[in-house]
This record gives C-alpha cells, sequence and structure tokens, in this order.
C-alpha cells in the first residue's frame, strides 16, 4: 500500500506540472460551465416558466454536476496522450505499482477541479444563487461532486488508453458535452416527452444535479421521477461508486495489456 501510495504520489506531481505548463484544457473545461451560467441564465432563463434568478439557481447545482461530469473528456485526453507519445511504454518499464499510473492521474484531476469550481461558485453567488442548506449540506455537496468527477476521470482514462490518439481524443471529448443536455442539468425533466424523460432521469449526471440542489436547500427531491431523482443523494453516491467498481479495473486490466 505504501508503494502505491508513494508511486502515486509522483504521477500526480508529473500531471500537476504538465497542467501547470499546458493549461489551455483546464481553462477550457473551467470557464465553459461560467459562460453558460451567464448565457443561459441572461438569455434562455428569460424564456422559462422560472426565469431570473430562480432558474439561475436551479442551474448552478447542474453546472456543477456538468463540470464534474467533464472528467470523462479530461480523462480520456490525458490519458490518449501519454499513450500515443510513449509515456505509458516507458512507465510500464519501471518498477511501480500498476495502479499508480491511472490513480496519479485521476487524483490530480481531482486536485485541479476541486480548485477549479471556486470560479463557478462565487459567479453563481453573484448571480442570485444561494446554498440554503448550511455547512453541511455545502460539504456533502461539494463531496459528491469530487466523487463522481474522480469517478468519470477513470472512465475517460479508460477510453483514452483504448483509443491512444490525443487527435481523436479530443474530437471525442467534445461529444461529452451532449451528456448533460440528456440530463436535468439546464431544465427539470418533468416536461420531456416519455422516453426522453426516463433516458434523462437515469443519467447519473441528473442524479449528481438534484443532489447539489438538495444538499445546497435549492429544490426537493421529486417524489414522482425515477428511483435516482426521488433519491437523489443515495442516487448519486451510487452511480459514482458502480461507476468505480466498474471502470478502476478495467482501466487498470487495459494499461497493465497495453503494452503486450
Amino acid at each position: 500500500m505504501s508503494t502505491v501510495a508513494h508511486d502515486s504520489t509522483a504521477v500526480l506531481g508529473r500531471h500537476l506540472q504538465r497542467i501547470r505548463h499546458s493549461p489551455g484544457v483546464v481553462i477550457l473545461t473551467q470557464t465553459m460551465p461560467i459562460t453558460m451560467l451567464l448565457f443561459f441564465g441572461f438569455v434562455f432563463g428569460s424564456a422559462l416558466a422560472t426565469p431570473g434568478e430562480e432558474y439561475r439557481a436551479f442551474l448552478v447545482p447542474g453546472l456543477l454536476a456538468a463540470t464534474a461530469a467533464g472528467g470523462i473528456m479530461t480523462g480520456m485526453f490525458q490519458s490518449a496522450q501519454d499513450a500515443q507519445r510513449g509515456a505509458m511504454d516507458r512507465f510500464r518499464t519501471m518498477p511501480m505499482s500498476r495502479v499508480a499510473v491511472p490513480l496519479g492521474q485521476t487524483a490530480a484531476d481531482v486536485l485541479t477541479t476541486a480548485i477549479g469550481i471556486v470560479p463557478l461558485v462565487l459567479v453563481g453567488v453573484a448571480v442570485g444563487w444561494r446554498i440554503e442548506g448550511g455547512v453541511p449540506g455545502a460539504l456533502g455537496a461539494f463531496g459528491l461532486l469530487l466523487l463522481f468527477r474522480f469517478a468519470t476521470t477513470w472512465v475517460g482514462a479508460y477510453l483514452g488508453l483504448l483509443i491512444r490518439n490525443e487527435e481523436v481524443a479530443g474530437q471525442l471529448g467534445s461529444v461529452t458535452f451532449v451528456l448533460p443536455l440528456l440530463s436535468n442539468a439546464y431544465i427539470p425533466t418533468e416536461g420531456l416527452p416519455g422516453w426522453l424523460r426516463v433516458v434523462s432521469e437515469w443519467n447519473p449526471i441528473s442524479a449528481v444535479a438534484a443532489a447539489v440542489r438538495d444538499l445546497c436547500g435549492n429544490a426537493s427531491p421529486n417524489a414522482d421521477a425515477a428511483w435516482p431523482l426521488a433519491n437523489p443523494v443515495a442516487g448519486a453516491l451510487l452511480w459514482g461508486l458502480v461507476i468505480l467498481a466498474v471502470f478502476v479495473p478495467l482501466t487498470v486490466r487495459k494499461y497493465t495489456r497495453s503494452g503486450a
């Protein structure tokens, strides 16, 4: 265990150094939600049934959940970049834990995200969003967001190892922006057509967004929705753990066997 911790810390430091020297992807992924908040909140919000500050209070938790889901894009790009440039092959020749490389990458992404969502929270407060659930609720929401980001980054790391091409990973990464559109991140699911409502309510992003709204005191769970939205905190926690249970072993196995 100490070897895993030591090796993971070394890989984490490498990724933080790379982010510091090439911050473009991080800047893009962290500024996009702020742009969307200002655009959706003040342009589209005026056309919705809950305009103004009420809609922006609904939107901010959704954008926080969408930011957490962005781990798929960043994890995929970084993993594919390392695979294409031979960094993964060099790591495999070293006497280090196999889990340390993807773990260090995902941990660095979570740490960066924890710092990066602060500007979104501050802008959200400036446009009318308030945390009504108190400090415990806010901390719980923050923890769920980081858990989900950690889980989605493992998904991205696996896909990056599968693709092994940073250009293709970058193109596919842009497609992941569609995922929040198929959730309750931007609009409630109640008015959606039957099949689309089912898809949206079982989208993990919806559970995370609803959990953040619940913990921050912005909205109560919808008892008539699918189970993850009727029990959003439990649903978000379960989704995060299930994703980790599936993709951690898949990623480690793919990393170990990629050079074979």
